[in-house]
């Protein structure tokens, strides 16, 4: 049983890699990458505002600096899933999160070059553990993903962007204010409770990877259950045939009848 699905399984899966590898240079020609660009730009130039301050120059400011940094380059990010021809690369025999996955892999190495070059720009006196911050933008990066997925999924919108990139700003503004002291979420390395706060990143990253699994999969079409069609009785065909006559009489009673007649 199990090399008989492999074997009808691999012109398949040979099927899909022949039509993926193909879509490569239109999804990348179709890649946001000025949005991308922009975000980035911004980041970088938020992430050099400590150096260029020419003071002296805190954790806190590195800090802050680096987590506006994956703010901006996440916002850009939110635009990764902007296709105008969604509708007519939905007829081709590669599922939706291959489609997602392939343009995520176009973004990663790009985001990895990024970040290293923003970390880079912090002065070392200033810059906080790689990983820790690492862990904040790897979420912010995420959490936008998620959200453009969702629209696209739950809306079948074609520029999800522009709207999620709206939303995840005004998150961004709102979290420090309206979450929970206890979770720790914006703490610098010197916090009594910054171990704390790394964890519930953690939590934040695994939520909205989860996320973004989910939504990047083909809707689940409602189930509906093919009802059989109940034939009703067919009456005779003629028009002769239909009820008894009430008399009783049938045609040969009619037939007797009229022998018995002199």
């Amino acid at each position: 049983m199990t090399g008989t699905r492999t074997a009808e399984d691999t012109p398949v899966r040979e099927t899909r890699r022949g039509v993926l590898l193909p879509l490569v240079r239109p999804v990348a020609r179709t890649v946001p990458w000025w949005a991308l660009a922009a975000g980035g730009g911004l980041g970088l130039l938020a992430a050099a505002v400590p150096r260029l301050s020419g003071g002296e120059v805190t954790p806190w400011a590195g800090m802050n600096a680096l987590r506006a940094a994956a703010l901006c380059f996440a916002l850009g990010a939110a635009f990764l899933l902007d296709d105008p021809a969604r509708q007519t690369t939905a007829a081709v025999p590669v599922r939706r999160v291959l489609r997602h996955a392939l343009r995520c892999g176009l973004l990663l190495p790009v985001a990895a070059a990024w970040w290293t070059t923003a970390v880079l720009l912090v002065p070392q006196e200033a810059r906080p553990p790689a990983g820790a911050v690492t862990l904040e933008a790897a979420t912010a990066l995420a959490l936008a993903l998620a959200g453009a997925a969702y629209a696209v999924r739950r809306r079948g919108a074609d520029r999800p962007g522009q709207a999620v990139s709206a939303t995840l700003l005004v998150t961004a503004v709102l979290a420090p204010l309206l979450s929970p002291a206890d979770w720790a979420l914006f703490t610098t390395p010197g916090d009594p409770h910054w171990g704390d706060g790394r964890g519930h990143w953690t939590l934040l990253l695994c939520g909205a990877l989860l996320a973004v699994a989910v939504c990047c999969t083909e809707p689940v079409r409602p189930f509906q259950p093919v009802r059989r069609l109940r034939k009703r009785p067919e009456g005779p065909k003629g028009g002769s045939g239909g009820a008894a006559p009430r008399d009783g009489k049938g045609r040969g009673g009619g037939g007797g009848g009229g022998g018995e007649k002199p």
